[in-house]
């Protein structure tokens, strides 16, 4: 999957089209997540499929407010499973060339995370608010956009969450 994402970015970032005006959008992405959890007995380190809905403002051409809601699927790692989902907020800083956008983004995420063991139940719960970041490269064709990104999400006592992840944006004008 991670080979698909990077040869769709690098497709975005060769065509030409004209640019979308700024305004409220709507999306939504999917792709690989990663939990690395190491707590005791809670030792989980898998991918998983994850998505997540997004929501954002760009009332400046380099410039945007951005929420979404990201769930990192299941990370299975023999016996053990771990769930983790989140509502994120980024101020997105883009750098328009052309139809395509380059944008880094930081802010915050709201998480939840579990591991349980099959059979058992819960062995471990955390959750809480701390940094999230990422970066990536979006096309955008008129009101459409087929966006490629990177996030990391610097959770206490979870070794590792990101994701890579591809989607599509639409912007309400």
């Amino acid at each position: 999957m991670r080979k698909a994402i990077l040869a769709t970015a690098l497709l975005m970032a060769s065509g030409a089209t004209v640019a979308a005006d700024n305004g409220i959008y709507l999306g939504a992405s999917i792709g690989d997540a990663n939990i690395d959890i190491d707590q005791g007995i809670a030792q989980v380190d898998s991918d998983d499929t994850g998505f997540k809905l997004i929501a954002g403002i760009r009332p400046l051409d380099w410039f945007g407010v951005e929420a979404s809601y990201v769930n990192f699927g299941e990370a299975e790692d023999g016996i053990l499973a771990a769930e983790s989902d989140g509502i994120t907020g980024f101020g997105v800083f883009f750098a328009p060339v052309g139809p395509v956008d380059v944008f880094a983004k930081v802010g915050l995420v709201s998480f939840d995370t579990t591991v349980e063991v099959d059979g058992f139940g819960d062995i471990y719960r955390e959750d809480g608010t701390d940094l999230a970041y990422g970066a990536g490269v979006q096309f955008r064709l008129l009101s459409l956009s087929v966006r490629a990104e990177y996030e990391k999400f610097d959770i206490d006592d979870v070794e590792d969450a990101n994701m890579l992840s591809i989607g599509v944006t639409y912007t309400f004008l």
